[in-house]
């Protein structure tokens, strides 16, 4: 399987519109972070982590456009969800409709948002979705690739990480459940959030997502979900420690 991040900019994106800090200013390309999200890949099958206000953006960097068997959301925030008009095009790839795997209170909150989307009588030429509740701790199969959810804690609200064998993806985390972080060690690949160094109420520091790796253990993490207070990637990735780096958007990860 192959991991590709989509993006990995915090809920504004950067750079910040009306900002000239160093980042937001910067021509590093690796500074340019849109929303996070992510897709797994195997051989046959395909599936999307959240589908932001840069969605469509993100497919059209991939350069090409294959069928997606499904979507995976972490929560119902809008810069996770906001892209979800932009499926459009992808269901010209299958005669199905394209499943979003969610837990219930993501869901109704789709259902209120985008109700010409999923009403008994949807606008003609929408999307073609089908909203699946899924639970905490539950294994499921999209095509030939094996899910398992697991529980995040958002500052108080409860949302879902997402494990695909030997990787982890962790997004707007600020604290994981010991039960979690025990069945995730070991594992090769973790994804998992840092927005900045200063604490924050609702996602992790740089600080507590170290500590949180340090726990786990993994062969490689990278961080996602990065603010423009983080500071310059390349000035950061310096600061370290080894197997753990920044992640950028379009980077490419082998899961063995």
């Amino acid at each position: 399987m192959k991991l590709k991040i989509l993006g990995t900019g915090t809920s504004q994106g950067v750079p910040i519109i009306g900002c000239n800090c160093e980042v937001c200013t910067s021509s590093d390309p690796k500074d340019k972070r849109l929303r996070t999200a992510a897709q797994i890949t195997s051989e046959t099958s395909r599936i999307l982590i959240d589908i932001g206000p840069d969605f469509r953006q993100q497919m059209l960097a991939m350069k090409s456009a294959s069928a997606i068997d499904g979507i995976l959301i972490t929560h119902e925030h809008s810069d996770h969800t906001t892209g979800i008009d932009d499926i459009r095009p992808f269901n010209k790839f299958s005669p199905h409709s394209i499943p979003i795997f969610a837990e219930d209170p993501v869901i109704k909150d789709l259902k209120l948002r985008y109700r010409y989307i999923f009403s008994d009588h949807p606008y003609p030429g929408g999307p073609r979705l089908e909203l699946m509740p899924v639970d905490v701790d539950q294994r499921f199969t999209v095509g030939d690739i094996v899910v398992k959810t697991f529980r995040v804690w958002h500052g108080t609200l409860g949302i879902l990480g997402f494990q695909f064998d030997k990787c982890a993806y962790i997004t707007d985390a600020s604290r994981l459940d010991e039960g979690v972080i025990d069945s995730l060690k070991g594992i090769s690949v973790l994804v998992i959030n840092a927005l900045r160094y200063q604490p924050h109420p609702t996602h992790f520091s740089v600080e507590e997502c170290l500590h949180i790796i340090q726990r786990i253990q993994p062969v490689k993490a990278v961080i996602v979900h990065i603010s423009h207070q983080m500071g310059r990637h390349q000035s950061v990735n310096q600061t370290l420690p080894n197997g753990i780096e920044l992640a950028w958007d379009g980077m490419e990860i082998d899961i063995p």
